[in-house]
């Protein structure tokens, strides 16, 4: 095996570890944030109805994914990348 052939392979390990690190670190975000959503809904003192909640719940989570994986994916390759 050749030198290059050799830190391909170690880039693409280091990528993927990158890619799993980023995923694991915005999805926890996502799943944070709807956490605060949902006890913002329950202590807040309006009553809403299960299905306002778990459908503002979904909502949340998809616009937060969306917004935290440009910021997160970069950050975490730069940091595992270089």
């Amino acid at each position: 095996m050749s030198m290059n052939e050799n830190m391909n392979m170690n880039m693409n390990a280091l990528e993927k570890k990158a890619a799993r690190k980023a995923s694991v670190t915005y999805t926890t975000v996502s799943l944070v944030v709807v956490l605060v959503f949902l006890a913002i809904t329950l202590f807040d003192g309006n009553t809403y109805t299960a299905v306002a909640r778990i459908g503002g719940m979904i909502w949340v989570f998809v616009l937060s994914m969306i917004v935290s994986m440009p910021i997160v994916i970069p950050s975490v390759k730069k940091k595992i990348v270089g």
